[in-house]
């Protein structure tokens, strides 16, 4: 269960999952007993009671072997119990590719150990040997681990029968940890000699964390002595142990592991150690790379480092402190947190100790970490390290990583050192692309063993895999371009689908798409020739109405990224929307087809140009309302484009009365800068020729015509489409009052009225027609006028 939602799983993907699922639901079962495989392919529960014995539970990558699996359960194969079960390493070559090979050892309480390989291939599980750990048969093992190549336990050795009475102390101090070698190869394991690490020490639980094996306080029962007011961190590979306590940030005491003897380590300390009161250990989780994580009974969750330092990280409320007994799992995940207290889980980030959730489930449950991938990358970067220089060798024997891991035949060890010696930083930088890589090459894998549906299912992943590769890179070259090119057209469901998740893009249903992608996906896109147009295509074939949407979210990345696009020159700097116009006409469909689509691409580009371009298309179609719309809506974007788009509407005004209709909207656009004289120079420029003959609709320079009237001249038709002076009055009375009606400017007569007759002679002259109705029409209105004229 994460930060961004809840994942749930009913096991069914695990072969027996009823009965796990029963398995999991008894209260009086202990999820302490329930194990997890590092890569997250097997399940084992240890029961303990009403019946001891081992359940497993696997998950297959091929549904057809379920039914044929062979299970490890171990019921009444021995009548003792189970300690623990151990994921074991194994060194078979070319061990990325074999994901169905695992081992594991059982690891009972009277020191025997059995080992089992898993292998699908082979439908389950098959015991390779059964061993003895321990040397004395009288010995009984409490805690075991294992690390790197090493099998590692704490066994009780009781005295024999014929030594005297021990005392309480001595009592207490009778158990050894020991340690062995260990190897699986080809179906064979392979046990070096017991060696004892440490003897006469208290019962300790065993730890394994990367290199170190911490030798904690027995956990199941109160600390009552001194001897448990502290623990051990062992290295194997220093030979050196160190001694820490809970209430101390520092170890107290570091020393060589030759000395193995418990009571002689702790001899100097057992003074200073009995002042101390350090909390109890109430629970801990390795974090695998020599770490761990700590419980204490104060409420501070603690982070002991591979150096040996204790940091505490975050602490309960006081109200919320964990009681003895209480159920609890904690577990690291790169740089948060998560702790389980009972049914409340806390996710804390390790860096600052801030609680960053806090999420109650609905029963208790258990946190695991997949260590699989981190092994995996392992896997990798030897694998590349092996190409890279199997091509710079002279020599024909292939390379492998399994000789390249024993150094027998490899010529540059001190190059390859250099890239292991970085190995956990080349981790932080390419951990990323790294898990990418793996998880790409098992898709791969897995289509030539999948049947009809699956290969359906994995084809659609691996595509949305590159495509999301290719769109995240940097720089994409010729080749690559081709190979994207060739997903779209090969795979153009798949694709589009793909381009859609790598763009996270989301449509609200109300005109609207967003991205979410970051900006680096989108630089690509946008730069590099032809990704945009190769979306573009994609759009309109699956989703053609969100192509304007797409082009617009395009222009907001574009302008949020600053990538410096859009100029006019260069072929990289074509305007996004003159791209989509071209992909749009490649398409060699009708016109007609996508002309909307086409007047939507130049209106959401937003450009002056692009939008007069619109308006034409639209006058050519004699979509009149649109055109008063996108004018309205533009003329608002500045005065220089509604100055161009009022004018280009007044020419036709002047050819035809379509526009009549709309008139009172159109001179509300009118700009306040524009004079009655240049209003009066574009109508007498735009007036037709009354001679020039025309169809019913009009016809300009937009592919507009005018139609002449039918009746001999000075008078007009009923149906003329004549420019008549009552349609521009309003016009030019308007620009009259804005300027003020001034009597002192020069290119003003001493009236409005003067000023409207004048107007009205140059457009009847211009029409050709007889002066005698213009001179009445201007008495008419002079007397109406007439205080003001000889005023």
């Amino acid at each position: 269960q994460g930060r961004t939602g809840t994942k749930l799983s009913d096991f069914g993907d695990y072969t027996g999952s009823k009965e796990l699922t029963d398995i999991l639901q008894l209260t009086n079962n202990s999820l302490s007993d329930v194990r997890l495989s590092p890569d997250g392919r097997h399940i084992h529960v240890i029961l303990r009671k009403p019946k001891a014995g081992l359940v497993t539970f696997d998950k297959h990558e091929r549904g057809q072997l379920v039914q044929n699996q062979k299970k490890l359960d171990l019921w009444s194969t021995r009548p003792v119990p189970i300690v623990d079960i151990l994921y074991l390493d194994h060194n078979d070559n070319n061990s990325v590719s074999k994901r169905d090979t695992a081992a594991v050892a059982v690891v009972y309480e009277n020191g025997k150990a059995e080992f089992w390989k898993f292998q699908e291939c082979k439908a389950g599980w098959h015991l390779l040997q059964t061993s003895d750990l321990c040397n004395s048969p009288r010995a009984r093992v409490v805690s075991v681990c294992a690390c790197s190549n090493l099998i590692i336990w704490c066994e009780e050795r009781p005295p024999s029968e014929s030594s005297p009475a021990l005392s309480s102390t001595r009592n207490k101090l009778r158990y050894c940890v020991c340690r062995r070698d260990f190897d699986v190869e080809e179906g064979v394991v392979s046990l070096g000699g017991v060696k004892i690490a440490l003897h006469n020490n208290p019962k300790f639980t065993v730890v394994s964390s990367g290199e170190y094996v911490h030798l904690l306080p027995d956990l199941k029962v109160k600390p009552l002595l001194s001897i448990s007011k502290f623990f051990l961190s062992w290295s194997p590979r220093h030979d050196s142990f160190r001694i820490s306590t809970t209430c101390k940030n520092t170890p107290l005491k570091k020393f060589s592991a030759k000395e193995s003897d418990f009571k002689r380590l702790v001899t100097d300390s057992l003074g200073y150690l009995s002042t101390l009161e350090p909390p109890e250990i109430y629970n801990f989780s390795p974090t695998g790379c020599g770490g761990l994580l700590l419980l204490l009974s104060t409420g501070w969750l603690c982070l002991l480092q591979k150096d040996g330092m204790l940091r505490q990280v975050f602490k309960q409320a006081d109200n919320c402190l964990v009681k003895y007994g209480t159920h609890t799992s904690l577990c690291m995940y790169q740089d948060t947190l998560a702790l389980l207290v009972g049914q409340n889980l806390h996710v804390v980030d390790v860096n600052c100790g801030r609680e960053l959730e806090k999420i109650v489930l609905e029963r208790e449950g258990l946190l695991y970490a997949n260590r699989a991938e981190r092994r995996l990358l392992v896997e990798a970067v030897f694998e590349e390290a092996c190409k890279y220089y199997q091509q710079r060798s002279l020599s024909s024997t292939q390379l492998t990583v399994d000789t390249l891991k024993k150094g027998g035949r490899f010529q540059a060890p001190i190059s390859l050192a250099s890239i292991l010696r970085n190995y956990f930083s080349l981790m932080g930088s390419l951990e990323a692309e790294l898990k990418a890589l793996v998880a790409l090459e098992d898709v791969k894998g897995s289509l030539v063993r999948g049947s009809a549906k699956e290969v359906e299912v994995v084809c659609e992943s691996l595509v949305e895999k590159e495509v999301a590769r290719l769109l995240s890179s940097s720089e994409l070259d010729k080749e690559t371009l081709l190979y994207l090119n060739s997903i779209f057209s090969i795979f153009p469901c798949q694709a589009w689908r793909a381009a859609q998740a790598a763009l996270q893009l989301h449509y609200n249903g109300e005109g609207s798409l967003s991205s979410k992608a970051p900006p680096d996906v989108w630089k690509t896109v946008l730069t590099a020739l032809p990704v945009f147009e190769l979306l573009c295509h994609s759009v309109f074939h699956f989703q053609p109405s969100w192509l304007p949407r797409f082009l617009e979210a395009a222009q907001q990345q574009q302008g949020s990224a600053g990538l410096g696009l859009g100029g006019e020159g260069g072929e990289n700097n074509v305007p996004l929307y003159k791209r989509a116009l071209c992909v749009l006409s490649s398409l060699g469909l009708d016109r007609d087809q996508h002309q909307d689509l086409e007047v939507e691409l130049l209106l959401v580009s937003g450009r002056p140009n692009a939008i007069l371009q619109a308006m034409r298309v639209l006058m050519a179609k004699q979509e009149w309302e649109r055109v008063t719309q996108v004018a309205q809506k533009f003329c608002k974007q500045s005065p220089l484009l509604n100055k161009e788009i009022f004018t280009t509407l007044l020419c036709e005004v002047a050819h035809h009365r379509d526009l009549d209709p709309y008139l009172d909207l159109l001179w509300t656009l009118c700009p306040e800068d524009l004079s009655v004289t240049t209003i009066l120079n574009l109508v007498l420029k735009s007036l037709p020729s009354p001679n020039t003959p025309s169809s019913s609709s009009s016809s300009s320079s937009f592919s507009m015509s005018t139609t002449t009237s039918s009746s001999p001249a000075p008078f007009a038709g009923p149906h003329s489409s004549q420019l008549t002076i009552g349609l521009l009055k309003p016009l030019l009375r308007k620009v009259l009052q804005v300027t003020g009606n001034s009597l002192t400017s020069p290119h003003m007569p001493h009236s409005p009225v003067l000023w409207l007759f004048r107007c009205q002679i140059l457009i009847c002259l211009k029409l050709k027609l007889c002066l005698f109705s213009v001179t009445k029409q201007f008495l008419l209105e002079s007397d109406r006028v007439s205080h003001c004229y000889f005023s």
